[in-house]
């Protein structure tokens, strides 16, 4: 299936592969359009469809457990995956009612892994937004998906390039924190209460220049090993939560 090994078909077509019953019911919840369904009627039966869909305009089809077999990505899915219409990410599709938000920014995440693990801490925290920066990945791309457990769907993700994004939280008042190694302050001695976008850099190479010439603030997770740096999802989990307990969760 194209859809699930093309980025520039999900591109050209607006349209991408959600596969498990509850990464299905997280996409419908945050409000994706549903086209197709199909399922393998040995691992699931009609009426769990039913369930799953709760909508007579979706398109239902049933499979045979070869077809089925090559169309998922992954084996264990509960035998049923969908067709989904794409959302528009660009910036000023977002909607931030917060008076302070909190928001992650990423720059240039590469590995659909870590971008997944970002998601999902972003919607572990109630996050208002995570912005990707300079994006490497089609942010529907099946390993996303799958690493986000269905986290794409319940997070308002925003895309653009560094200079966009940093004009965004400019304009809106936000500070910006970047991780950096250099002229930076102890993460726990930062005040997160106010709107904050806290911003991550490429595990390789870290922040870009316009990143750190823009920043409000450095910030460091103290480290006592022989290396200095950590994955960039356990990262941003860490700052992530010391804010969220600096505004009393």
């Amino acid at each position: 299936m194209l859809l699930k090994e093309k980025a520039r078909e999900r591109k050209k077509t607006g349209l991408f592969v959600v596969e498990g019953q509850r990464e299905i019911r997280l996409a419908l919840k945050g409000g994706y359009q549903l086209k197709t369904l199909l399922y393998n009627p040995n691992i699931i039966a009609a009426q769990g469809i039913e369930t799953i869909s709760g909508n007579a305009s979706i398109e239902v089809i049933e499979t045979t457990p070869q077809v089925y077999e090559k169309i998922a990505h992954r084996g264990t899915t509960e035998g049923v995956l969908a067709i989904a219409q794409s959302k528009p990410h660009s910036l000023n599709t977002l909607n931030i009612k917060q008076e302070n938000p909190l928001i992650l920014v990423a720059e240039a995440p590469e590995k659909p892994g870590n971008i997944g693990a970002l998601l999902r801490t972003a919607d572990a925290a109630k996050l208002d937004a995570v912005l990707i920066a300079n994006p490497k990945t089609d942010l529907y791309n099946p390993n996303i998906i799958r690493s986000s457990v269905g986290s794409l769907f319940t997070n308002q993700v925003g895309l653009g390039n560094t200079e966009e994004i940093i004009h965004y939280l400019k304009n809106k008042g936000i500070k910006i924190f970047c991780a950096a190694l250099s002229a930076s302050k102890n993460y726990v001695d930062c005040d997160f209460t106010k709107a904050s976008a806290l911003v991550m850099g490429a595990e390789a190479t870290g922040l870009s220049a316009s990143w750190l010439e823009n920043s409000d603030q450095n910030i460091i997770i103290p480290m006592q090993g022989e290396i200095d740096s950590m994955n960039v999802s356990v990262s941003a989990a860490i700052l992530i939560f010391e804010a969220k307990r600096q505004r009393g969760f």
